[in-house]
């Protein structure tokens, strides 16, 4: 990850031209990333479909795709962008369809760890997703085959391939078995 020494603003950051990277601001400080691996993507995918059809299907509001910017605070601004994220139907009503970047946290981060992540970075990631208002976040790491369950005052709850994945009361109703983001659906 590559960090540049000036300032830059959200504003800045949208209008900047496309050039293939992924790029987050963290208190105007701008943030590159190299594209993901494919075990990302696939697990990605995988959730962002379980998610989705759940939410639509229920009417519980809007769930974004990785890429998907959310403008954390203000001078200096934190612009993050989840791997998958929720937001409760009221508050997309509030917000209505936005251009820019979506104000405020997510109700539910994801984060599928890649294998260029350092652990400090997602931490960080996570304490910011929580501390600008987000009421869950999980953290998918493929290598080590768990899932982390984050919530504001809450243990950290670790999920192993046996164990199910639920939305609790942010995402009513989802839930999803953990071994499934990790195993080849290809088989017969």
């Amino acid at each position: 990850m590559d960090t540049t020494t000036r300032r830059i603003s959200a504003d800045e950051l949208l209008g900047s031209p496309d050039d293939g990277m992924r790029h987050e601001l963290v208190g105007g400080e701008l943030r590159t990333m190299t594209p993901s691996g494919s075990e990302h993507g696939w697990v990605t995918s995988d959730l962002h479909e379980s998610l989705a059809v759940h939410v639509r299907r229920n009417r519980l509001g809007r769930v974004f795709a990785a890429e998907t910017g959310f403008l954390l605070a203000r001078d200096p601004d934190t612009v993050l962008a989840p791997d998958v994220a929720f937001v409760r139907r009221e508050r997309v009503r509030a917000v209505g369809r936005h251009a820019g970047y979506w104000p405020g946290a997510p109700d539910l981060a994801i984060e599928v760890v890649s294998p260029n992540d350092r652990p400090a970075m997602v931490a960080d990631k996570v304490a910011s997703w929580l501390r600008y208002g987000a009421g869950m976040v999980v953290v998918v790491d493929p290598r080590r085959r768990v899932v982390s369950v984050h919530r504001p005052g809450r243990p950290v709850r670790e999920l192993t391939e046996a164990d199910t994945l639920d939305g609790e009361d942010v995402v009513a109703g989802w839930s999803l078995a953990v071994g499934t983001l990790f195993a080849d659906d290809l088989d017969d």
